[in-house]
C-alpha cells in the first residue's frame, strides 16, 4: 500500500516575527488541515527588543508553536547567542534547532540534509559560518553508499550560485548572490526540494534533471525554491506548502517521472560568471548539452549547416568576408515557406520585413488568419537567432493593434512536429465571441480529452528554457500574455490548434477545422491578400523603415 504523503510547510527568514509566522500557519491549518512539519531557512531570530520579547514567550512556554518547527542556525554574528549547542537541540516546545550541518531522518523515512549560515571567508570560521570541511562531513556518509539516489529535502540559508542557469531569472543581483560550495553540495546531494533564503526574494526555479539524457538512467528531478522574509512589506511569498512521499517508500517509476518543463542541471554547465570559474572547476561540465539548451545552441547547430554550403557561396560571390555566415539559413531541399524558394506562393504575402514576413494562411479559419514566418529556413521558434525573434515580436505587436481595431483578440500557436519550416499561426477571435479564459480552457480541456497534459509556462520564462532545439512541441500564446505548452511524446493531431479554435467554445466553425476543406481558388486568395494588405498597412512597421 502506498504511503500517505507528508504535508510540509517551508518558510524564509523569520527574523524574530514568530507571532506573525505562527498566526499565519494557524490560519492555513484551520483552512486546509494540519501540516506535519514546518522547516525554516535563513535567519530565524531577530535582533530588535520586540523580537527578543516575542521569543521569550515561546522560550518560557507562555506560547507554543502550533506545529513541529525545525530551524537552521545563525546566519549572522548577532544571532549566535540564541544557539547554545552547535549540534542542535530543542530551543522551546515544538521548536528544534537542527544543528550546524547534518542529516535529519524522520520516522516516515523523510531525509532532510541541512547546512546553517554563510560560507566562511576565513579560518577559523566564525560560529555563523560553515567550511568546506563541514560540507565534506555532510556529503561523504551519504554519497559513499552505492544505494544513494539523493535526499528528499536540502535546507540551506545561502542560495546555490548559478541556480538560475537554463531557467527563469530571479529578482536578485546574480553577480553577488549565492555560494559555489552550496551549488556543488546541491549537485551531489540531488535534493528533490531545496529551500534557501537570506536574499529577501521569492524565486521558484523550473525543475531540473539530475541525469544526462540518453547517457544515464533517468533520475528524479530537483526543485529549488527561495523564500522571502516573514511579513515583508512587498508581500513576497515567504511560506511554501507541499506534499511529499519519502523517496525510500516511493514507487521508483513515479519518482523519476519528468515534468514537461524540466531543464538541464544548472550546476553542470560552463558558467559565464567570472567569479564562479575557480570554485566550480571541480564540478562536472555539461559540454554539448549546454549548447543544445541555451542561447548558444542556435549558432552551434547552424554553424555545421552553413559551413557545409559556405564553400559554394564563396565561389559564387566572394566579397572579401568569407567568414560571414549566410544572411538567411537555407533548406537542404524544397521548402514551401522559404521566401527565396520557387515553391512559395508569393501572392499570399502581406508584408516583408528584414528577417520575417507575414502571409495569409492558406485555407484560413477566418479571412484575417495569418502566418508569421522567418525569411530564412528555421524549424521552430527555439532555433531562431535574436534578431529574428525581435522582428517576430514586432509583427506580433502590430497584429495585436490591428486586430484590436477590428474588435478582435489574437491567439498565436506553433506546432513544432512534422513541420519543416516555422509557421507561427495568428488567428483573430472576435471579442464578443468569448473571453481569453474561455480560449485557454478550450485548449486545456480538449488536450485532456486526448490524454495530453498542457502546462502553463511561468511568466517571463523563455520557450528555449524548456524546449531545447529538436524537441517536438505545441505552443500557444494568448492575448493576456499567458503561454501554454505541450511536449509532444509520440503522436499528435496535426490540426489540433485549428480544431480547438474552430470548436463551439471559441469560433464555432467546426467545419473549418481542416485547412484542406477551406481551400480557395488562386483568384479568391489574391483578392483576400490584397484586402488584408490594404487593411494592415497602417499598422505595418516595414513601411516606416
Amino acid at each position: 500500500m502506498e504511503e500517505q504523503p507528508l504535508r510540509v510547510l517551508a518558510c524564509g527568514d523569520v527574523e524574530g516575527r514568530l507571532n506573525a509566522l505562527f498566526n499565519r500557519v494557524q490560519a492555513i491549518q484551520k483552512k486546509t488541515g494540519q501540516f506535519d512539519l514546518l522547516l525554516c531557512v535563513g535567519e530565524f531570530f531577530g535582533t530588535t527588543p520586540e523580537a527578543e520579547a516575542e521569543w521569550q514567550l515561546y522560550k518560557t512556554g507562555a506560547k507554543k508553536a502550533p506545529i513541529h518547527t525545525y530551524i537552521l542556525g545563525a546566519a549572522s554574528q548577532e544571532t549566535v547567542k540564541n544557539f547554545p549547542n552547535a549540534d542542535g537541540c530543542e530551543l522551546a516546545e515544538n521548536i528544534t534547532y537542527l544543528g550546524r550541518r547534518g542529516v535529519f531522518t524522520g520516522v516516515s523515512g523523510l531525509q532532510i540534509a541541512y547546512v546553517s549560515g554563510h560560507e566562511a571567508r576565513q579560518e577559523p570560521a566564525p560560529a555563523h559560518c560553515f567550511t568546506s570541511k563541514d560540507l565534506v562531513a555532510l556529503m561523504t556518509p551519504l554519497t559513499s553508499s552505492s544505494k544513494f539516489k539523493g535526499v528528499d529535502i536540502l535546507l540551506t540559508s545561502q542560495w546555490p550560485r548559478g541556480v538560475w542557469h537554463y531557467a527563469n531569472n530571479p529578482e536578485v543581483n546574480t553577480k553577488l548572490c549565492g555560494s559555489n560550495s552550496i551549488a556543488s553540495l546541491a549537485d551531489k546531494l540531488k535534493p528533490r526540494y531545496h529551500f534557501a533564503a537570506l536574499e529577501g526574494a521569492h524565486y521558484e526555479r523550473l525543475p531540473y534533471r539530475n541525469h544526462v539524457v540518453l547517457q544515464e538512467n533517468a533520475q528524479h528531478v530537483s526543485r529549488f525554491i527561495a523564500l522571502a522574509a516573514v511579513n515583508n512589506p512587498a508581500k513576497k511569498k515567504y511560506l511554501y506548502a507541499f506534499n511529499i512521499i519519502p523517496m525510500k517508500t516511493m514507487d521508483p517509476t513515479e519518482l523519476v517521472k519528468q515534468p514537461q518543463d524540466v531543464t538541464e542541471n544548472p550546476y553542470r554547465c560552463p558558467t559565464k560568471d567570472k567569479t564562479d570559474t575557480q570554485k566550480t572547476s571541480s564540478l562536472p561540465r555539461c559540454g554539448d548539452s549546454h549548447k543544445k539548451q541555451g542561447g548558444g545552441s542556435r549558432g552551434h547547430s547552424r554553424k555545421r549547416h552553413s559551413d557545409g554550403d559556405r564553400r559554394g557561396r564563396d565561389e559564387q560571390h566572394h566579397q572579401g568576408q568569407p567568414k560571414q555566415p549566410r544572411r538567411h539559413p537555407q533548406p537542404s531541399g524544397p521548402c514551401w515557406f522559404c521566401l527565396a524558394s520557387p515553391q512559395v506562393e508569393k501572392h499570399l504575402v502581406i508584408s516583408i520585413g528584414t528577417h520575417c514576413y507575414l502571409a495569409l494562411a492558406k485555407g484560413g479559419l477566418t479571412p484575417r488568419h495569418v502566418l508569421i514566418l522567418p525569411i530564412g529556413h528555421y524549424q521552430s521558434v527555439v532555433d531562431l537567432s535574436s534578431e529574428v525573434v525581435e522582428e517576430m515580436e514586432k509583427y506580433k505587436s502590430a497584429l495585436r493593434k490591428f486586430y484590436k481595431s477590428k474588435g478582435e483578440r489574437c491567439v498565436l500557436f506553433e506546432r513544432n512536429y512534422r513541420s519543416q519550416h516555422l509557421q507561427l499561426q495568428v488567428v483573430p477571435v472576435p471579442l464578443n465571441r468569448c473571453a481569453t479564459e474561455d480560449i485557454k480552457e478550450a485548449f486545456m480541456v480538449q488536450a485532456q480529452e486526448q490524454q495530453m497534459e498542457m502546462m502553463e509556462i511561468p511568466e517571463h520564462t523563455d520557450l528555449k528554457q524548456i524546449a531545447p532545439p529538436g524537441t517536438p512541441y505545441f505552443y500557444v500564446e494568448l492575448d493576456s500574455g499567458e503561454k501554454l505548452f505541450y511536449r509532444i511524446q509520440k503522436h499528435f493531431p496535426l490540426q489540433f490548434g485549428r480544431e480547438v479554435l474552430a470548436s463551439e467554445a471559441v469560433l464555432n466553425i467546426p467545419t473549418r477545422a481542416d485547412w484542406k476543406e477551406c481551400k480557395q481558388s488562386k483568384e479568391e486568395e489574391e483578392e483576400g491578400s490584397k484586402q488584408l494588405r490594404d487593411d494592415f498597412q497602417p499598422y505595418d512597421f516595414t513601411w516606416d523603415e
